[in-house]
């Protein structure tokens, strides 16, 4: 279906309108994009602050930077790729998947590249949002919220880190100008990232040291060459390739089903030692590699090199986290100090304080972001919030679970673009979550919450804000999750006819 051009020209103020605007144009964005002109909305607009799509996967370019979801589900449910080189693809391929699927679906008309998004404001007076962006001001009906998790990242202010004479950057900045060979190397942090680029750097560098706030979970990553003759028969046979998806959604809902209680979780305990135990003989280093919590309790990270890569003999590990800097001396929370030519920040990215939230002005006049300080982040069904009318969040509060994240926001696209037609159907200006429903909905969340592991595993993890309260993790099914969002419930909803 076509996207409309019309009245996407400035008017006479210089304002540019759409019936919907999409900011973000990475993965969920392009997703909900594709989602809308398919429910016959076609009158939208993307605004995107870098020149080229592809968000998170634009960013990180890091070594060995691949998924950590199996290809198959890491992709768009409405275009599916027979031609994946590997179960689990590195960011280059990911990257032009997402180019390609902007081609192949003729999105590139509603595409705005350069336009930041500075603020978004809902007028009570118009029944808009009205947004500032670095290109001028656009105006819009609906505007989804597609910003991404993994957009801001994080680089801890220490004592002694701005007088470091050598080079710094985080992993989703990564310096292709810096030349690691023969350099003495610091990675700081051993999240998702970490465990992808220290393999990949490791035979480059002279002394390698990687330092541990807390030792992490490492299960295998069931990897592998998908072979040409496999990728012929996907092509051919479309339905080979929706049941090994199925598969892998399948071993993901089982794998989700069985973390999510923390009495079932600890039952795979033992297996984690066992592979911990193959891949690391030497007793000590394994020690300060074992865990303390319950598996899941923090995201599983999966690698088949990480763990011996550590064993090798230009890599120490430092089992503490950064404390400071003191020159080229790095020193640790116990003291300890080891010299670098290079820091490399794998320090993740801020969840607890989304820029978003400090963009949004809802209809009484409030920054979202200031709502959730005195509050946690929450939201209704992850998606609305009261006093943001006709506003959707993607990927917003106690949503993740052990899942691809482009699933869950494409279940969240069915939910919001019935909101859309609905809300013009009817002749609905404005749609907002009704206060007693969202309490509702937040507290069941909090309760369900409280038996899992991400709640009692016995780690401290980013699911958690400042208060102790878990603001990232969904307590429940992937099924009860899409029967949430399967339709789109008005009456939980107060809502402003338009005026005639």
């Amino acid at each position: 279906m076509a996207i409309s051009a019309d009245n996407h020209t400035p008017d006479a103020t210089g304002e540019r309108y759409a019936h919907v605007i999409v900011i973000g144009a990475g993965l969920s964005g392009i997703a909900a994009a594709v989602k809308l002109s398919r429910g016959g909305i076609t009158d939208f607009l993307l605004l995107e602050k870098a020149d080229r799509v592809g968000g998170t996967w634009r960013e990180n370019t890091y070594p060995g930077c691949a998924v950590d979801i199996p290809s198959p589900i890491y992709s768009f449910s409405f275009n599916p790729n027979p031609g994946w080189s590997r179960n689990f693809v590195g960011q280059p391929e990911l990257l032009s998947y997402i180019e390609d699927t902007v081609d192949k679906f003729h999105l590139a008309p509603a595409l705005r590249f350069g336009t930041e998004l500075l603020e978004a404001v809902w007028s009570e007076e118009r029944r808009r949002w009205l947004l500032e962006t670095s290109r001028g001001r656009f105006a819009a009906q609906h505007v989804i919220f597609a910003s991404g998790l993994l957009h801001e990242p994080v680089i801890p202010s220490l004592p002694g880190l701005d007088g470091f004479p050598g080079e710094m950057f985080h992993s989703a900045r990564w310096n292709h100008d810096v030349d690691l060979t023969g350099k003495r190397v610091a990675v700081i942090g051993t999240g998702c990232s970490a465990i992808q680029l220290v393999p990949e750097i490791q035979p480059l560098v002279h002394r390698l040291y990687v330092f541990q706030r807390t030792a992490a979970w490492v299960m295998p990553r069931l990897d592998f060459r998908v072979p040409r003759a496999v990728q012929r028969l996907f092509r051919s046979v479309p339905v080979t390739q929706r049941l090994f998806r199925g598969i892998c959604d399948g071993f993901l809902k089982a794998l989700a089903l069985v973390v999510r209680r923390a009495s079932v979780a600890r039952l795979l305990t033992p297996v984690g030692k066992r592979i911990l135990k193959r891949q690391v003989p030497d007793p000590e280093l394994r020690a300060r590699l074992t865990p303390d919590f319950t598996i899941g309790c923090k995201r599983l990270l999966l690698s088949n090199t990480y763990l011996p890569a550590l064993t090798r003999p230009n890599v120490q590990l430092v089992p503490h986290a950064l404390a400071g800097a003191d020159g080229r001396e790095l020193i640790a929370a116990n003291g300890e100090r080891v010299e670098a030519d290079v820091i490399i920040f794998g320090s993740g990215f801020e969840l607890r304080h989304p820029p978003i939230a400090e963009r949004i002005r809802g209809r009484d006049g409030r920054l979202l972001s200031e709502a959730w300080t005195t509050s946690s982040p929450e939201a209704y069904r992850a998606t609305t919030l009261p006093a943001i009318p006709n506003g959707y969040l993607l990927l917003g509060p106690n949503i993740v679970m052990y899942n691809s994240l482009l699933a869950l926001a494409e279940t969240q696209l069915d939910y919001i673009v019935d909101a859309i037609r609905t809300a013009r159907d009817r002749g609905i200006d404005a749609l907002e979550i009704r206060p007693e429903p969202f309490r509702s909905f937040n507290d069941e969340v909090q309760r369900g919450l409280a038996s899992t592991v991400y709640n009692n595993g016995g780690c401290t993890s980013v699911y958690l804000d400042e208060k102790g309260k878990n603001f990232v993790t969904w307590p429940w099914s992937t099924k009860r999750l899409r029967n949430d969002l399967a339709r789109f419930d008005i009456e939980n909803y107060a809502t402003t006819l338009a005026e005639r």
